[in-house]
């Protein structure tokens, strides 16, 4: 259970990205325990890790990779847009650091603006149990969508790519508790993402990004001032930037995760634009630059930006 108070909560709130028109916010769930990322990038080795100094402390620890998890809330062209939904509460789930969570996200949500109701689209990047979770709550034995005013948006492909999988229990269970229930609301929309990308909201854009699951997307935010990427699990942390062949142990096409990392990392160094990872603990975000034949990440922290209306 968090112990961030109302206070706390609200001042966190006002921190974010502004890229000009388009604003973007983390809004926390937990941090994943320390065992999380030994599991999840066996490659990252302490070896691997102490050949990227810059890692360290706000990446790393002395040995292993620190992770979280967390959504973004984005504000453009009018609307209220969430990337992706974490882990949820009282979701029973195989993985015992996700099993039954008991948050304060939707709090910290509402206090960045963006109180469920008020929710116009939510993006999924791709249908893992650590990215839906809060799709829906339970309401009394029910789950329902916790947006029930929202488009939920996932790429055609990913939603075919599970629909035609022999499914685990566990993979099975978050079907039936975190997407079902939204399908069955009539809220799911299925989008084509061309090679070029598909633009779903004023200077918001779907991007392929391919490999971890076959129709997982980045998002793209082309702001009037500066734009950025938001990773999905394409870049799961910021080691992957030094060595971009350190893949997941659950990436469904390992070589085709690879090659979609090093197109993405070719596309930003050496810009503004900014990254922001998906699963990248505090600082969160920054600019990738290239650095003896590797690229590495110049961390930008959040700073206040104009609340947004409830």
């Amino acid at each position: 259970m968090s112990t961030t108070t109302p206070r706390q909560a609200t001042s966190h709130a006002r921190m974010g990205w502004g890229l000009g028109d388009i604003a973007v916010r983390r809004v926390d769930e937990i941090e994943l325990p320390r065992q999380t990322g030994p599991w999840l990038l066996p490659d990252a080795t302490k070896e691997v890790l102490d050949e990227a100094s810059w890692l360290r402390p706000d990446f790393a620890d002395a040995d292993v990779p620190r992770l979280a998890s967390h959504s973004f809330a984005v504000e453009a062209g009018g609307l209220r847009i969430v990337v992706d939904t974490g882990i949820g509460n009282a979701k029973p789930r195989a993985n015992p650091a996700w099993n039954g969570l008991d948050t304060d996200f939707l709090q910290r949500l509402a206090a960045a603006g963006f109180p469920p109701e008020s929710v116009d689209l939510v993006i999924t990047t791709h249908l893992h149990t650590d990215h839906v979770g809060w799709n829906t709550r339970l309401s009394g034995d029910d789950w329902v969508p916790t947006f029930p005013n929202a488009r939920y948006l996932t790429s055609r492909t990913e939603w075919d790519h599970w629909a035609t999988t022999d499914l685990d229990e566990a993979r099975r269970q978050m079907f039936r508790d975190s997407v079902t229930p939204v399908r069955d609301a009539g809220q799911y929309d299925l989008v084509d993402v061309p090679e070029q990308g598909h633009e779903v909201a004023p200077g918001v854009l779907l991007i392929p990004a391919p490999g971890h699951t076959p129709g997982q997307v980045a998002v793209e935010l082309r702001g009037s001032d500066r734009h950025a990427l938001i990773t999905g699990d394409s870049i799961h942390h910021p080691v992957q930037l030094s060595h971009p062949h350190v893949h997941s142990c659950v990436d469904i096409d390992p070589a085709q995760a690879i090659r979609t990392r090093a197109r993405l990392l070719d596309t930003l160094a050496d810009t503004d634009a900014l990254l922001l990872g998906t699963h990248f603990p505090q600082p969160t975000a920054g600019t990738v630059r290239r650095e003896n034949g590797r690229y590495r990440l110049l961390a930008e922290h959040a700073a206040e930006i104009p609340a947004t209306a409830a």
